[in-house]
């Protein structure tokens, strides 16, 4: 969310409506970590000015969308109508999930689909089998692309102007130890994604975390989607998953490719 501020103030046009941008920012505030925030938290979360927030929540609580209990703002259920459309009518969300949900029983194990939506990979189906990070994660969850393995797959089909945009936009924050923080190193990585046709997480975006993803193809041969399975990386080895997992999860993403435009 940092600098979504100035992301807004440099979109320009007769019809970008400004105010509809900043409230949508404000949404995207709240997060599992946080889903109650004060106006200066958003503030700070958004860049975006104390006053402009308070209007902004305002009027989410009149229409129902957000609710406040002293300084403390909330979003409510009604949040959700936001987006069903999109839920109940993508080939992604729809079609998916009885696949999604058998490749979960096969591997025993928490697999997910996702797409790269501003620069980040947003999950649009997940079946899982146990909660194995800190955090939760369900349709709709968002995290950072170049620490995780769908979001490598997904960068790693981008053209070289595009990830080098890319580059330049994202700061490469370490969330572990073994996080890649160099952007030369990280291009090496997807360059051996794109020819491998697939992507190796081992603890970049959490310390006992390993994911394995490989890309899901629409009819033209385009990538539509990553779809990955996750591990504790105590209970199954690398070695495992790409001898064991990466021959069932390439199969899965071939089955999934037939329903995808």
């Amino acid at each position: 969310m940092d600098n979504i501020s100035e992301e807004i103030d440099a979109l320009t046009g007769p019809d970008f409506m400004t105010s509809l941008a900043r409230g949508l920012a404000v949404l995207r505030a709240f997060s599992d970590q946080r889903r109650s925030l004060t106006i200066a938290q958003i503030s700070h979360r958004t860049g975006i000015s104390r006053a402009a927030v308070r209007r902004c929540l305002h009027t989410l609580c009149a229409l129902g969308y957000a609710e406040a209990d002293g300084t403390l703002f909330t979003l409510q259920s009604k949040v959700l109508t936001l987006g069903y459309s999109y839920l109940s009518s993508t080939p992604l969300t729809v079609s998916t999930a009885p696949y999604l949900n058998s490749l979960s029983r096969k591997l025993n194990e928490s697999c997910s689909l996702a797409v790269l939506q501003d620069d980040e990979i947003l999950y649009v189906a997940r079946s899982a089998t146990a909660r194995i990070m800190s955090v939760s994660l369900n349709t709709g969850s968002r995290l950072p692309a170049y620490c995780t393995s769908m979001g490598r797959v997904l960068l790693a089909q981008l053209d070289e102007a595009a990830l080098d945009a890319y580059l330049a936009r994202v700061k490469l924050q370490a969330f572990t130890e073994k996080t890649v923080v160099s952007a030369s190193r990280l291009r090496a990585i997807l360059a051996e994604v794109r020819h491998s046709g697939y992507a190796l997480n081992d603890e970049e975006l959490e310390t006992g975390l390993r994911s394995l993803a490989v890309p899901v193809r629409g009819a033209a041969g385009n990538v539509l989607a990553a779809l990955n399975v996750g591990v504790q990386a105590s209970r199954v080895s690398a070695a495992y998953m790409l001898e064991v997992f990466l021959p069932m999860l390439q199969e899965g993403a071939q089955e999934l490719s037939v329903l995808l435009p």
